[in-house]
């Protein structure tokens, strides 16, 4: 004990409910990983993207549990409970996507060629991910922002929207990136301007967020993100027209599938992934900007 008389270890990280997630998130990521390595395997680039994952939740979240059982999160210079909202919305996105990833280009009904079973190791590490997705879930919706609580503003709806805006945008620059075609033409790179520009911004509103500065800004932090936002949803209603057009008009591109386009490897199913994730993005820019004006920003340094 130290000399006021308190606890160095912060037990209701661990007997809490916020606790018990956190240790599954550890326990089923750490499971998962040990299944990969042993026997289930990945190859190439969606098998090393899924391990990133499922590597990069773990360490984090392991440094997360240790800094606030051991109450060393305070010297952190940032705003705790806002970064640890947000990572914890981040980590449920990438768990959702490494658990659709990996069976659908590892697992198989019959049997591969190393035997049945390393089919039956990936099986294993498919639920013990998709499982691993609801403790991640949990967490957001045990620190998710409640009527008459003061929260910080990762932890409302507008600020976890934050978080899957920009989680989309990456998808939308993976699907740009696999022969999406993208600079046959100048409307279509306007499309790109657009999602790298309201990317960047708001990556930065999380960034500033997180690490608690808003409050030294010399302008109304709160008033700029809802001016943002309501450009970001003009400008990506503007890219939900133009990137289909662009890409399945008959007079600029193909209307339906190529017969011959090679799975994994096909432009047109690039731009329609593109044009899907343009438009999710928009409604939850539009949903953003209507939560954005029943909220109040909340900066601290340090939660």
């Amino acid at each position: 004990m130290d000399p006021q008389g308190g606890h160095y270890l912060n037990k209701a990280a661990v007997l809490s409910g916020l606790g018990a997630a956190r240790m599954c998130q550890l326990l089923l990521g750490c499971t998962t990983m040990a299944l990969v390595a042993h026997s289930a395997g990945f190859s190439a680039t969606y098998g090393t993207f899924c391990m990133f994952v499922w590597c990069f939740c773990f360490a984090v979240t392991l440094l997360v549990f240790t800094l606030d059982v051991t109450r060393l999160h305070g010297c952190m210079p940032i705003s705790w409970d806002n970064f640890t909202v947000a990572f914890a919305m981040l980590a449920t996105l990438m768990y959702v996507t490494a658990s659709i990833v990996y069976p659908v280009y590892f697992l198989r009904s019959e049997c591969p060629s190393e035997g049945c079973e390393v089919r039956n190791y990936r099986i294993a590490v498919t639920v013990c991910s998709s499982v691993c997705c609801f403790a991640y879930g949990a967490e957001v919706f045990i620190t998710r922002a409640k009527p008459g609580h003061v929260v910080g503003y990762m932890a409302t709806v507008s600020g976890l929207l934050k978080v899957v805006q920009a989680f989309i945008a990456c998808i939308i620059f993976g699907a740009l990136a696999n022969d999406s075609e993208y600079n046959r033409h100048i409307p279509t790179q306007y499309c790109v301007v657009v999602y790298s520009l309201c990317f960047a911004v708001t990556v930065v509103v999380v960034a500033l967020t997180v690490s608690g500065r808003t409050s030294s800004l010399r302008f109304p932090f709160d008033r700029f993100v809802v001016v943002y936002t309501f450009l970001a949803v003009l400008l990506y209603l503007s890219a939900a027209v133009i990137w289909p057009v662009f890409s399945f008009d008959k007079k600029y591109g193909t209307p339906g599938r190529p017969s011959d386009c090679p799975r994994g490897k096909c432009p047109w199913d690039s731009k329609l992934v593109i044009a899907v994730f343009t438009c999710a993005n928009l409604v939850l820019y539009f949903t953003d900007l209507v939560y954005s004006q029943r909220i109040r920003f909340v900066s601290h340094s340090a939660a």
